[in-house]
């Protein structure tokens, strides 16, 4: 999500460095690290901020910022700008935007959304969210989806999902609203939210359905039955709601599905397993790690869709050198809003720091630099 405003995107960093060190007192802290990219981009867009997901259990979220205009790539903003937050940014981050003056980042395992100012990534406050996974918004309130029960792939376990509406201005949840099982991805389209319900943690038994809720009333009116396992829902200008599914590792495949929300059902399914989506424009870019326990195999794509036509066009990345870029696992994407650069990480072992790469519109590398663990959501923003 892009967010627009007239000041200034950031403080140089070498001189909020500065001022920061002449007032802290711990002589063990150490700034961030920071690589050059020597690669500098001059447009409203002022940068943008990387979520890295970091391994459950570990405690290792953290949040980058690329600065366009310098080229300079700074690693875990978030632990120098905040270094009295105990165990930083928390475990496992699941989604990030930017809405008005303030950036938010869903950290799942730890049941918050952690809420920063935008220009600066200092911490303003949080919502308390059981199980939290992804947001949108809309006017004064944001939305959340969330697990509601603990984290764990017991079935019966379980628990029906619900969606949290907060107050923007004063961080409060005042109103939920129950949907299906494990609810992921969610977005608006007029005065409705669509909500995907995977039914993640009911293995083999799927949910398979997306939820509809009116905003005035926000409470669910009905279900659109769509495939098992579903994750990212969007919705472009033109009024079609994509929505994925992750199929079911076995003989259910991943396929990417448009619903028509006038008429409430799915009218077109794409044959492609998408892991993940951003859309731009007419243009809805994809990416896939597709893992199957029939072949123990994962297969990898890369591409773009247009949302016109609905064609998919596979995006063949190469080095400067001309030879092909070859990903381990892609897991990360953003477009940028006006160069329309292609930024993709690699989450490589899951286990170790991950990769950028920044492609042209054609798929020819710029620039790389290493993230955190499992870099995952982007957000940009504007000057």
């Amino acid at each position: 999500m892009i967010m627009r405003y007239s000041h200034i995107a950031l403080v140089a960093l070498s001189a909020a460095v500065l001022s920061l060190t002449s007032c802290r007192e711990d002589p063990q802290l150490l700034p961030p690290e920071q690589v050059e990219t020597h690669d500098t981009t001059l447009t409203d867009i002022a940068g943008f901020y990387l979520l890295n997901e970091g391994n459950m259990g570990s405690n290792k979220a953290t949040l980058d910022y690329y600065d366009c205009a310098r080229g300079l790539y700074t690693r875990d903003l978030y632990a120098w700008r905040n270094p009295d937050v105990p165990k930083e940014l928390g475990d496992v981050g699941n989604d990030l935007a930017i809405y008005g003056s303030r950036l938010y980042a869903v950290i799942n395992v730890s049941g918050k959304v952690e809420v920063m100012d935008a220009r600066t990534a200092r911490r303003i406050g949080q919502l308390d969210v059981p199980n939290c996974r992804n947001l949108c918004f809309s006017g004064a309130y944001g939305y959340v989806t969330s697990y509601a029960g603990p984290v764990s792939l017991d079935a019966s376990h379980a628990q029906i999902g619900y969606v949290a509406r907060f107050d923007t201005a004063t961080l409060r949840v005042i109103d939920t609203c129950h949907v299906g099982y494990q609810p992921d991805g969610l977005a608006i389209w007029g005065d409705t939210l669509y909500v995907a319900n995977s039914g993640g943690y009911m293995a083999p038994d799927y949910d398979s359905t997306v939820s509809v809720i009116p905003l005035d009333r926000f409470r669910e009116q009905r279900r659109i039955p769509v495939a098992v396992n579903l994750q990212h829902l969007l919705a472009d200008a033109r009024g079609t709601l994509w929505v994925s599914s992750r199929g079911d590792y076995y003989d259910r495949p991943a396929r990417l599905f448009c619903i028509d929300p006038l008429v409430g059902r799915v009218t077109d399914t794409l044959d492609l397993p998408v892991s993940g989506l951003w859309l731009s424009g007419d243009s809805l870019w994809y990416h896939s790690t597709q893992f199957s326990y029939v072949t123990m195999t994962e297969q990898v794509a890369c591409g773009v869709i247009d949302v016109r036509t609905r064609r998919a066009t596979p995006l063949s990345l190469t080095g400067a050198d001309g030879r092909p870029v070859s990903l381990q696992r892609p897991y990360g994407l953003a477009v940028h809003p006006v160069t329309r650069d292609i930024y993709l990480t690699d989450a490589r072992s899951y286990a170790s720091p991950g990769i950028l790469y920044c492609f042209r519109p054609d798929g020819t590398l710029r620039w790389s630099v290493r993230t955190g663990d499992i870099p995952a959501h982007f957000a940009f923003l504007r000057r």
